[in-house]
């Protein structure tokens, strides 16, 4: 890419160019080579400069038409284009009012992106009744998703449905039909049916189907569906979702990530046959030893999982993210995991967005709760892997620019994708706006003072 230099910005804050991997004093010299490797390390950089910025240029015009010289305009990054995000499963649902202020605060601060359960079971215990007002009875990381939907329009924050259809046993409802295909998918299309009819203008994304892969190989752990349920349920989504709702297929850590061919093969098998699938998603519940011990997703394996996955040109998701940060040291080395692991992600052309699984420690599904895989400690305080990712989204990853425009009354700069805000100084008039930095677009921005 040709370089460019950009003469009139007079102050700058981005990421810094082949930044340093970050470490603790326990990480393994095995992983620190993996990460530090220049193939890998420089390819994370250069695709992060190349796939996560755009470049803009601004124009400030008198009222007489005339482009303006000399104008100063600041320009303040405010949100990302990239889904940064976490599940939303305990709100209002903590001890205190002081942990829920705590959490909604964490969770503003740092996301765009927020996962809404809609596990069939706790959405409709009893048949017939599902759980979407918000006066619905409370049950524990299942909040109705009325509430849910309305807070993230009040905090800007793009919902995602989990899951539409997601038939493991422990996950359905006791009164849907176990062994019984042909009422199971009737009970099924009039679940979707529901979830669509009241959700299909507020929420733009679905996890569609949940871990299609698994349920092949232990079938005996999911309700009994027909051969062709994958591909039922996609065209059942597809009927009742408008257009530009985002279908996800969603899979395990393992399935996407050590079985890619197989999943390959499968939305392959969909998309030939015209299923509507507009994303893929894998999950990234991962052992942090396993890790750090270079046994599973090493950097260059990732790599080349996501590229093989990016040839279908559909957007890729990491769903569900839980690195452990339990044990002496525990929380030092899974901030060092994410710090790492994000970058890779965030420089990943496909990606479009990831999701943290359980903000806080103790808000997991039953034992989990023992890995302390959240970013938060108990009580609600940030752990330096929260810390670790507010660095990356709140400040490496955010642009901040005063320019001066030239002769023609431009200045042009390079920056993260996202919506900013602007002040356009001519003497002592201002004016302020906001406006979209986009990839791959002109991002020509019209100023009159």
């Amino acid at each position: 890419m040709k370089a460019r230099n950009y003469p009139a910005v007079i102050a700058v804050s981005a990421v810094l160019l082949v930044a340093p991997p970050a470490w603790t004093a326990d990480v393994p010299e095995i992983y620190r080579r993996l990460w530090s490797d220049p193939a890998v390390a420089g390819r994370i950089e250069r695709d992060i400069e190349k796939h996560r910025k755009g470049d803009a240029v601004i124009e400030v015009i008198g009222n007489d038409g005339r482009p303006l010289a000399n104008a100063t305009v600041e320009v303040r990054q405010q949100t990302h284009e990239f889904l940064f995000g976490c599940n939303l499963f305990v709100l209002d649902q903590l001890a205190t009012p002081e942990l829920n202020r705590k959490y909604e605060a964490a969770f503003t601060n740092l996301f765009n992106f927020a996962t809404l359960p809609f596990y069939w079971r706790e959405l409709e215990p009893e048949q017939g009744k599902p759980r979407f007002a918000e006066d619905s009875p409370r049950i524990w990381r299942r909040p109705p998703p009325d509430r849910l939907v309305k807070w993230c329009k009040a905090n800007g924050i793009t919902p995602k449905g989990h899951a539409l259809m997601y038939a493991k046993n422990k996950f359905m409802p006791d009164w849907t039909a176990h062994d019984d295909p042909k009422t199971f998918l009737q009970q099924s299309t009039k679940h979707m049916a529901g979830i669509a009819a009241r959700y299909k203008r507020d929420i733009p994304i679905w996890d569609a189907v949940n871990e299609e892969l698994p349920r092949r190989v232990h079938f005996k752990e999911w309700h009994a569906v027909p051969d062709d349920y994958l591909a039922w349920c996609f065209q059942e989504a597809g009927r009742l979702f408008p257009k530009d709702v985002k279908l996800l297929i969603n899979d395990g850590q393992l399935q996407a990530h050590y079985g890619t061919y197989d999943y390959m093969a499968l939305v392959k098998d969909l998309l030939q046959r015209g299923v509507r699938v507009e994303g893929i998603g894998m999950q990234f519940h991962v052992s942090r030893d396993s890790v750090l011990s270079g046994k599973l997703y090493v950097p260059a394996h990732l790599q080349d999982v996501y590229s093989q996955l990016g040839r279908f040109g559909l957007p890729l998701y990491i769903t569900e993210i839980t690195i452990p940060g339990v044990g002496e040291n525990g929380a030092e080395l899974q901030a060092a995991i994410v710090a790492n692991i994000y970058r890779l992600w965030f420089s990943t052309p496909a990606m479009a967005g990831v999701t943290w699984w359980n903000l806080g420690d103790g808000t997991a599904y039953e034992n989990e709760n023992k890995a302390l895989g959240g970013l938060l400690d108990k009580d609600m305080n940030p752990k330096p892997a929260y810390r670790a990712l507010d660095r990356l989204i709140n400040h490496d990853w955010k642009t901040r620019l005063t320019l001066k425009t030239d002769t023609n009354g431009r200045a042009r700069f390079r920056g993260f994708c996202g919506t900013y805000g602007y002040t356009a100084a001519v003497g002592s008039t201002k004016t302020t706006g906001v406006f979209r930095l986009q990839r791959n677009a002109k991002n020509q921005i019209a100023i009159k003072p």
